[in-house]
């Protein structure tokens, strides 16, 4: 039988990929660095050779038909699939390793470590971006990524490394002026985060009636908020293992250990297909250790309420 492949070029196929993923010949040119044109040209010597049309064409927009849609959903996959072998047999590609994670976690829990790995990988430079986009793994030419949630992601493999927990934290002269020593004490406190938040820690501590919470202030990242309680703002719910540094340099109070968790912890995660990445795997031997020798992640760990 001949192979339905001999007489298809790959870089149709890669057009063909682009234009279906992104509903446009315009930005698939734009993506693969070709003119429209190019792009319609090697779209219709495609369909010219499978006999058949692969896409609707609308006003502002390409619709794949149903043809199409079979071929993308192929086209997606093989590309991908080439994008991790070529990855991984790039040399130069293994001397870089390139991490997309949560800016609080970045700043405040991996940076600080990462010297010893660095130093236990003289070879290997660390690329890190904090960028707020759930992004894609290969597409965006990155090796793993730090993401919280429950684990499973389409396309991605985990590996939970740290739990997620939050507490109050205020600083020492915000504990002393509020006088807390039960939860309810909170209740009337200038409270810095998302009203749904403190909500469900409240509920946490048996607290299920009572007045609102009284934010004062939400921001778009766990270390403003609590930036904000170490200026005497009011009280954050912030992670006791990202902030342990300031827990235990008395820069910051934890005044109660009730904790409440929004969704199951952190991961590490990769690409599917590329667990045996020399990089990868030592990059996630070394933060699993890490985690591991962390005593506020070995407190969370065992349930310390």
């Amino acid at each position: 039988m001949a192979d339905p492949l001999s007489g298809i070029p790959l870089a149709s196929i890669r057009v063909f990929e682009a234009a279906a993923r992104l509903k446009s010949f315009t930005r698939a040119a734009e993506e693969l660095g070709m003119t429209q044109a190019a792009v319609s040209w090697q779209i219709k010597a495609l369909e010219g050779r499978l006999g058949q049309s692969l896409f609707r064409r609308l006003p502002r927009e390409v619709q794949p038909t149903e043809a199409g849609e079979r071929l993308s959903s192929a086209a997606t996959e093989a590309v991908t699939l080439l994008r991790r072998a070529i990855s991984d047999l790039t040399e130069a590609d293994e001397h870089i390793l390139s991490i997309t994670t949560l800016a609080t976690l970045a700043s405040q829990w991996l940076a600080p470590h990462l010297g010893a790995f660095q130093l236990a990988n003289p070879g290997l430079a660390v690329r890190l971006d904090t960028n707020p986009a759930v992004l894609d793994l290969s597409r965006e030419g990155f090796d793993v990524g730090i993401r919280s949630g429950n684990g499973e992601w389409p396309g991605l493999e985990s590996q939970l490394f740290m739990p997620s927990i939050f507490t109050p934290l205020c600083s020492p002269a915000m504990a002393e002026r509020l006088n807390l020593k039960e939860p309810c004490d909170l209740l009337e406190a200038p409270r810095i985060g998302m009203e749904k938040e403190w909500a469900d820690w409240f509920a946490a501590a048996g607290l299920t009636e009572g007045r609102r919470p009284s934010i004062r202030l939400t921001a778009d990242y766990q270390v403003l908020e609590v930036a904000a309680a170490l200026g005497d703002q009011g009280v954050a719910l912030g992670s006791p293992i990202l902030f342990a540094r300031e827990i235990r340099a008395g820069l910051l109070v934890r005044p109660f250990r009730q904790t409440v968790s929004f969704h199951s912890g952190y991961y590490l995660v990769w690409p599917e297909g590329r667990r045996r990445s020399p990089k990868i795997r030592r990059f996630r031997e070394w933060l699993m250790s890490v985690a591991d020798a962390d005593p506020a992640v070995i407190e969370a760990r065992g349930g310390v309420q």
